[in-house]
């Protein structure tokens, strides 16, 4: 089955035109420490492909879904990503610089698993304001408080010496 992420361009360098392509598929092991493209789902790329003379010019937006779980609660937590892209294709890659142009197709796969690698959540959140877990007793803080006395950070012990020193003598 051919990859629909392998994508003709003879008609770009005979024409000379633009040509846009938007496609999706499904890649294996899109993961970071934190967060992973769930199996089975699709990877859209959607690029205006540009002739340069014996090159080709992808410029556009790799989006997918992601999940994983909340650096702060452990909930689970989900979302979408999306990378801009602008790349170039040549006969004679530099390795790490260009993608390899075989036989007048470009293959769009490598830099929409680049690009979803890059952009994939390392520490995600369930939500921006994600209160966590209480440290103590673990109750999620998402759904309530706990009894628990809240933490003194020692560098700001002697502060709260004066402080309460203050409230003493008023």
């Amino acid at each position: 089955m051919r990859s629909p992420f392998r994508i003709n361009v003879t008609s770009v360098f005979r024409t000379g035109e633009p040509r846009r392509v938007r496609t999706a598929g499904a890649l294996d092991d899109l993961f970071v420490s934190g967060s992973e493209v769930p199996e089975g789902a699709d990877v859209d790329v959607d690029v205006l492909l540009t002739p340069i003379g014996h090159t080709i010019e992808a410029r556009g937006v790799v989006r997918a879904p992601w999940r994983g779980s909340c650096r702060r609660c452990l909930q689970p937590a989900s979302g979408t990503i999306e990378g801009e892209v602008l790349e170039l294709f040549e006969a004679h890659p530099v390795e790490g610089e260009t993608y390899p142009l075989e036989h007048d197709e470009v293959d769009l796969e490598p830099l929409a698993r680049e690009t979803v690698v890059l952009e994939l959540p390392q520490a995600p959140l369930c939500r921006e304001d994600c209160q966590g877990l209480c440290p103590d007793c673990g109750a999620d803080r998402n759904e309530g408080t706990c009894s628990c006395a809240p933490p003194i950070d020692p560098r700001w012990a002697v502060l709260d010496e004066l402080r309460n020193a203050d409230r003493e003598e008023s």
